[in-house]
């Protein structure tokens, strides 16, 4: 399929959508602004926003936004050729699909560790390995996004940090530690909002244009 047939998705380079009209639309703002309000909201509870501790809320957000929103974003960047973009989305849409599983009632993830006070301990550890591991997925996408733009490196970069902060609180078992998290999302969140818009306003939708500071890309002779 030719490039005059799609719009290449600027979610790999971080660029504000380009202008042409194309047959297919640009996935990324779907995909970001998935990811940006359900880590939001999240990251709120992390704070303890309202002194809400029981996260179960963010359960349908988490299923038909973050998780649902982002694997469509997936493939429509599979459609048009844009591995970046397609491993991204569909990843974090499986993350927020898994993070629901463990919460929603009914899965048997949470019963398994109350069965016995030994189990109940190990709950914060095999939490705090899950997150790590995601911190790695994160980090490995962060290094993919060097090419792109300071905007879109920046989404990844505060996001394993939030992965960190958040696997150390469920290690240490330390509010403070959570807390922190809790902040770092809310300024990935508010990123991500940011890149989202940046290609969601074309010229053709908005006269508003976002910046988002294009990084060196490589040469070519």
């Amino acid at each position: 399929m030719s490039e005059t047939d799609v719009e290449k998705s600027s979610f790999a380079r971080g660029a504000s959508a380009p202008a042409r009209t194309t047959r297919f639309a640009n996935p990324s703002p779907l995909g970001l602004f998935s990811f940006a309000s359900t880590t939001l909201i999240l990251s709120l509870y992390n704070l303890r926003a309202r002194n809400i501790t029981v996260h179960n809320a963010v359960l349908g957000q988490a299923v038909a936004v973050g998780g649902l929103g982002q694997v469509l974003a997936g493939i429509g960047d599979y459609f048009i050729g844009n591995t970046f973009g397609c491993t991204a989305f569909t990843s974090f849409g499986g993350f927020w699909l898994a993070y629901a599983l463990i919460l929603m009632p009914g899965t048997g993830v949470l019963d398994a560790y109350s069965a016995s006070p030994e189990s109940q301990a190990q709950l914060n550890d095999a939490l705090g390995i899950w997150l790590i591991t995601w911190f790695l997925v994160t980090f490995i996408l962060w290094i993919a996004s060097l090419r792109s733009s300071v905007a879109l490196s920046a989404v990844f970069f505060f996001l394993f940090t939030t992965f960190i902060l958040l696997a150390a609180g469920e290690f240490t078992e330390k509010v403070g530690v959570t807390k922190a998290g809790g902040w770092m999302g809310v300024l990935t969140a508010l990123i991500a909002f940011y890149t989202g818009a940046s290609q969601l306003y074309t010229p053709e939708a908005t006269y508003i244009r976002l910046p988002v500071i294009d990084l060196p890309k490589r040469r070519t002779e």
